[in-house]
């Protein structure tokens, strides 16, 4: 994949959110600006611009001038600490915001001579704000953008984008959405507990929250609780695949990478998948055994 840096815009004074602190909003219980943070964890440098707060992972911080400038002030400020090639950039508050749609613009980014590529929102609106952008270019801008106007306080987005030739990606029903408001932050977490994304919300959250980058099968842990469950008793679901997180921890204690960490998982639920369907084969050898013919019981 191609080296980047990201900027992340983590500024701006909330106002329709009370001047709450935005990008420290729980969603999923995990800040707005941890998620998106765990979205780019691939850069080479991160920048957040705005007040300094506890992140999951370390990053650069820088303030615009003035304070509550506006995102391309803002911009200007990011831009400073960076090396690579490519910028990506992002606003904090995308709660859906995932690897998937940031691989989706480096690769639009990198065809043909273009000068960045930014999503569109489902309907059909640029997203400045989720965009990757060449570095010389977007510097190139900035500064004539400073020179014409005294500063970049104040200025809107659209003036860089105007001047800037930008592949479009469609960012999909869910990656572009911004919580401005509490309606938006409802909306987000009600969103989350939905069914089919649930799982796959509480799963990336623990992963985050205990510092794991391992993709594993769900699907087989979810099989192998069940088996355990049924073929034992209940309460072996959860404690069995406790123990076969810590075997698999043991057995990837020196693994060169995840792709050995998840191998090692899968074969320590292959094995105690097999025993729990061991112990229902011989329960239910067992239970006609168990249960009385009705032979010399004086039943009719």
């Amino acid at each position: 994949m191609t080296a980047y840096d990201v900027i992340v815009l983590a500024g701006g004074a909330a106002k329709r959110l009370g001047g709450a602190d935005k990008p420290a909003v729980r969603v999923g219980g995990r800040a707005l600006l941890d998620r998106v943070l765990a979205a780019c964890s691939g850069a080479g440098a991160t920048v957040v611009v705005g007040g300094r707060r506890p992140t999951s992972r370390p990053v650069a911080w820088t303030r615009e001038v003035p304070e509550g400038g506006g995102p391309l002030a803002a911009l200007g400020a990011g831009v400073r600490l960076t090396t690579a090639e490519r910028v990506l950039v992002l606003s904090a508050d995308l709660p859906f915001l995932g690897p998937a749609t940031v691989d989706a613009l480096l690769a639009a980014a990198g065809e043909g001579g273009g000068e960045g590529a930014l999503c569109t929102d489902p309907d059909g609106r640029d997203q400045p704000l989720l965009a990757v952008y060449r570095a010389e270019p977007l510097r190139r801008e900035l500064a004539l953008l400073a020179t014409e106007h005294g500063s970049l306080a104040g200025l809107p987005l659209r003036l860089l984008t105007a001047e800037l030739d930008l592949a479009r990606v469609d960012a999909g029903p869910h990656a572009a959405f911004d919580c401005d408001t509490w309606e938006d932050i409802a909306a987000a977490r009600a969103r989350i507990r939905e069914h089919g994304a649930v799982l796959d919300e509480w799963i990336t959250s623990v992963k985050n929250e205990l510092g794991i980058e391992l993709d594993v099968d769900t699907d087989v842990l979810l099989d192998l609780a069940r088996d355990a469950a049924h073929g034992v008793a209940r309460p072996a679901a959860p404690l069995t695949t406790f123990l076969v997180g810590y075997a698999a921890a043991r057995a990837s204690a020196a693994a060169a990478g995840p792709e050995e960490a998840a191998a090692a998982v899968a074969e320590a639920a292959r094995k105690a998948t097999a025993l729990a369907v061991r112990w229902e084969a011989e329960a239910a050898e067992e239970r006609p055994r168990a249960e009385p013919s009705g032979e010399g019981t004086g039943t009719p």
